[in-house]
């Protein structure tokens, strides 16, 4: 199999950055896109050239490292797949295949194809959590939780923070990562007593990290790997608005 690759080489956040293209053969329609850039990696080196940075470490899918505009595509063309379980199979013998980082704000390029998702973190930490300290673990059916609720709450927590949903929106909002995280907690009891306060939190540092508003193009419902759906940013606005109503005090 021969591709053709259209490359975005970045030396550093400061740096002026373009595409580099590169041909390759005998490739394997059954290496996966990390793999074909090892590949790829490995000729650069052998040719003293530097290879291409990219971000990734399971390569199970699992935790979100991997995530790179493939076509213009949040990785790749596939539904419900990472980069790292995209496999060549998936693009035509002889095509050309255009590679770049994600584009945002708040996601400023280190590297090549690797960026700085620190800001999804800094949304965690200013609120994506449960702090209470309720002793011991309490017995596992101590607390009744509607099935239905448990449900929904997991299928929020099956969020890998990849940042595909802000790479696909026009606007590079991050409402449906911070609608994941607190749907998780807001659905079920043991998030309840700090509910207010990390919704506010979460949503006002979503602001200040430089991310855009929701548009309601539902773009990152499409290109989640996960298919995180978006009736999560309804939940969380239904959050946010009932916690301004209750105007409880932010420490």
């Amino acid at each position: 199999m021969k591709i053709t690759l259209k490359i975005w080489r970045q030396k550093n956040a400061k740096a002026k950055g373009r595409f580099v293209k590169y041909k390759l053969e005998n490739v394997s329609p059954e290496m996966s896109f990390l793999e074909m850039l090892d590949f790829l990696n490995e000729q650069l080196i052998k040719s003293g050239d530097d290879p291409v940075v990219f971000d990734h470490d399971c390569r199970e899918g699992i935790c979100g490292a991997c995530g790179m505009y493939i076509n213009g595509r949040p990785h790749g063309p596939q539904k419900k797949t990472t980069t790292c379980e995209l496999h060549l199979r998936a693009f035509d013998d002889g095509s050309t295949i255009v590679v770049e980082p994600w584009r945002s704000k708040a996601f400023p390029v280190i590297k090549d194809l690797m960026v700085d998702r620190t800001a999804l973190d800094e949304l965690i930490r200013s609120g994506g959590y449960i702090s209470v300290n309720a002793g011991s673990a309490p017995e596992a059916n101590s607390i009744p939780v509607d099935k239905h609720a448990s449900d929904k709450a997991f299928e929020a927590a099956e969020c890998i923070g990849c940042g595909a949903c802000v790479a696909a929106c026009k606007n590079s909002s991050a409402m449906l990562f911070v609608a994941a995280k607190v749907s998780q907690l807001a659905l079920l009891p043991h998030g309840q007593p700090e509910a207010a306060r990390r919704v506010q939190k979460m949503v006002n540092k979503m602001d200040d990290l430089g991310f855009g508003a929701c548009s309601n193009t539902y773009s990152c419902q499409v290109d989640c790997p996960k298919e995180i759906d978006v009736e999560y940013i309804a939940r969380m606005n239904r959050e946010f608005f009932k916690a301004k109503v209750c105007k409880p005090k932010l420490k």
